[in-house]
Order: structure tokens, then sequence, then C-alpha cells
């Protein structure tokens, strides 16, 4: 069944400066999902707290699925991916570095290289499946890390500024995946910009988050 998430009224300070002011957001469709806001403004923060990499100091975050809740466990945590702005990498390939998540669950060697191949020619980057990771430029970089994550076929993908720091032509390639991403295997991407234009370009639902509270635009 379809993954949803629902957060509400959620809390975070560090060092008594507040990040989040009682943010609450849900959906259960599929899209294309944008939040948008300066740097500095809660992002990032809020997007660790939706990834269950960090817990708010007050309000609730939950997955549900066809009505009912879902325990916050490793196999949840499976289930839905955060892409971060700065990929590591190992020093391997590329071929060997997507498919260290299909290893590590399991998968078996065939269905693994049918799966990468798939997802590197999803990414453009089908030429550079023997390329050493380490080699890659930015750009090529942030596209690896966009194949790891869609790999293992998450139903929510997180999607922490995938385009800061990437220059032009990879920028433009990075939105064209995005907007392909919904239908490759019906992920929900949930995203972070603090680029306005580029929200409007890729957003289903856009949200603006100032000074810690998240708003539609």
């Amino acid at each position: 069944m379809k993954l949803g998430l629902s957060v509400s009224n959620i809390w975070k300070s560090y060092n008594g400066n507040q990040a989040l002011k009682n943010c609450s957001f849900s959906f259960n469709d599929d899209g294309i999902y944008v939040l948008t806001g300066s740097n500095g403004c809660g992002k990032s923060t809020f997007f660790r707290m939706c990834a269950l990499i960090e817990l708010p100091d007050s309000g609730d975050i939950s997955y549900f699925s066809n009505g009912k809740m879902i325990q916050k466990d490793l196999e949840l945590k499976r289930r839905i991916t955060l892409l971060l702005p700065k990929i590591g990498v190992f020093n391997t390939t590329v071929f060997k570095n997507i498919a260290y998540g299909l290893t590590i669950r399991g998968i078996k060697r065939a269905e693994s290289e049918e799966k990468i191949n798939k997802v590197l020619e999803f990414v453009h980057m089908s030429h550079k499946k023997n390329q050493n990771a380490l080699t890659l430029s930015s750009g090529e970089t942030q596209r690896l890390g966009i194949a790891r994550a869609l790999v293992i076929e998450p139903e929510i993908l997180f999607l922490d500024e995938p385009t800061a720091s990437i220059d032009q032509k990879n920028t433009e390639i990075i939105e064209d995946i995005i907007l392909r991403m919904k239908n490759y295997h019906k992920a929900t991407v949930i995203m972070t910009t603090h680029d306005m234009q580029q929200a409007r370009r890729l957003a289903d639902y856009l949200m603006v988050m100032n000074n810690g509270l998240i708003s539609a635009a």
C-alpha cells in the first residue's frame, strides 16, 4: 500500500536557537513536493526529522499506509531514503557504488546487475559504470547518489538541495531526472531548494519555510 507521511506540530531547537516552530505537513498522494526557503531557514533540519535521522523536541512524525500507522523500525527506514547535498562515495567503480545497497539487502547478482544497469541508464551514466567514482565531477557524483538511492526502490525519496553547487548542465539533467522520478518507481519525491524558480519548475505541491514555519505557497 502507498506510504504516506504526517508531521504534526514539531519543534526543534539547537543551543537555544529555534530551528523549527510548530511545523505541520502531510501527504498521501504521488508527485513532487518541494519545500523552498532561504539558506538556514530550517529546511534541512525538517528533512532530518522526516527521514527519522533526528528526533523533534516535541510533536509527532508518523508514517501510514492504508489508514494505519507504521512502526518506526528498520523496515520503515528501508522504505524511505534521504539524499544529502554532499554525496559520500566509495573508492571503487560507479557500478559497485550503486551495488552496495542491493548487496546488503541480499539481492542476487543477476537481479542486481539488471537493476543497476537500468538506473544507470535513467541518470544518463551508463558510460561511466566502470569509472572510479572518486574521479567523477560534482554533478556526476550527485547523479550517482540519485542512482544509488533509486536502485533500492524507496517509496519516498527525500532530496535535500539536490543541485546545490552544481553546474548548469548537470542541474538541467538532474531536474529532468527528478521530473521523471515519479513515474520511474512511482516514488513520491520530497525535495528542498532555495531556488524559487526551480521550485516552481518541479513542484506538483509547493511549500515555503520561513523562520522555522511552513506554509503553502
